[in-house]
């Protein structure tokens, strides 16, 4: 990369639950108040909230910022009786009290899309890669389309929906792709040609604005970024900086073929197969391999991710540590099958909404910090 420096930042989307009824509560508009309007926002249902964190040159940065925005959030929430909670889906719903938030634009979702906006009550991770130039933006979003179904399967924690056990890890995946623009993003040539294509669908009124393009990777339409949205909620904070981590990687090897002129053959039907079945899966089955197109277990799929990246992650001194926190990503399980466990000791969904409180609110960072960012550009 020439020395260029890669900025990541995260969007993170909670679950805000009445802790004396383990549901959810409608509640986001009372917890905003107390809390800076830059950092945190509400979301499409007034049991949400999101956080944002600064773009950070290291992870260990990224990290702690990550920290410091869930403690203020559940700091606010304790005063309110309420609880945080990072999951893809929710546990305990009472469909009746639950709204959409007063907001113009999402009253005008509810109108046009109806039950797809009621039951949209699902949480993502959302990590944004800096890439300045646009047509760049454009390609190497769908140059990485077939890697994103193994950090789906890392984040997986939605196997319960309407107070079932889907069979899923990632039931929010298959949630998500109900949207008219969801799933992995078409070539364009330029970013010119990707805007003209937004531009035709608001012309057909299916969708209102480009914030409704909900591809599971796209170019920011308000930051210079390339966009991951697959991801659902990660209760614990690591897993998210892990993800991170293999993500900006992945920019920085794609943004290197890409200008080294190295095609890429980017079937989107294997894509969504691929993607499925880390929904199904998780980390607890097999995954397909973005390289053979074969399924192979869950850490084999993993480990060959991050050791095809390991140049890129040396380079950002990420090596050491994203390979640490994925072996206890892979000896830990996944989300969805932490909750499995949880609700197999006495069948309750409120120990499941427990758990989930619990590792939401262990997000302390103490890990040893480097002395220095891993690298600057001359804009550093």
């Amino acid at each position: 990369m020439d020395g260029e420096a890669i900025r990541v930042g995260v969007e993170e989307e909670f679950h805000v639950v009445s802790l004396s009824t383990h549901r959810l509560a409608g509640r986001a508009e009372l917890l905003l108040e107390g809390l800076p309007p830059d950092r945190f926002t509400h979301e499409l249902q007034r049991s949400m909230v999101e956080s944002n964190s600064a773009p950070f040159l290291r992870l260990e940065d990224l990290a702690r910022d990550l920290a410091e925005l869930r403690t203020r959030l559940i700091t606010r929430a304790d005063e309110l009786g309420l609880g945080i909670s990072a999951a893809g889906s929710p546990l305990l719903v009472d469909m009746d009290e639950l709204k959409v938030s007063p907001d113009p634009r999402y009253e005008q979702m509810l109108n046009d899309y109806q039950q797809l906006t009621r039951e949209q009550l699902i949480c993502g991770t959302h990590v944004h890669a800096q890439v300045d130039d646009p047509d760049e933006a454009v390609a190497v979003a769908h140059r990485l389309t077939p890697w994103l179904p193994p950090l789906l399967a890392l984040s997986a924690s939605s196997p319960f929906w309407d107070g079932a056990d889907t069979g899923y890890a990632s039931y929010r995946t298959l949630v998500w792709q109900r949207w008219p623009t969801a799933g992995p993003i078409s070539k364009f040539d330029s970013a010119a040609e990707y805007e003209q294509m937004i531009q035709e669908l608001i012309r057909s009124e299916v969708i209102s604005d480009p914030g409704m393009i909900y591809f599971d990777i796209r170019p920011s339409q308000h930051l210079p970024t390339v966009e991951l949205r697959i991801c659902d909620s990660c209760p614990r904070l690591a897993d998210i900086v892990l993800i991170a981590g293999l993500f900006r990687a992945l920019v920085a090897r794609e943004l290197e073929a890409l200008r080294q002129g190295v095609e890429r053959t980017v079937q989107l039907e294997a894509v969504r197969a691929a993607t499925w079945q880390a929904a199904r899966s998780g980390l607890e089955g097999e995954l397909i391999d973005p390289v053979g197109g074969v399924p192979r277990p869950a850490p084999v799929v993993i480990r060959r991710l991050i050791q095809g990246l390991r140049p890129q992650l040396e380079e950002t001194s990420d090596w050491e540590l994203v390979s640490e926190l994925a072996e206890e990503a892979l000896a830990r399980g996944s989300s969805a099958e932490r909750q499995r466990r949880a609700f197999a000791r006495r069948e309750q969904l409120s120990d499941v909404v427990d758990l989930l409180l619990a590792e939401t609110r262990a997000c302390e960072w103490d890990r040893p910090a480097g002395n220095s960012p891993p690298y600057r550009s001359a804009a550093s």
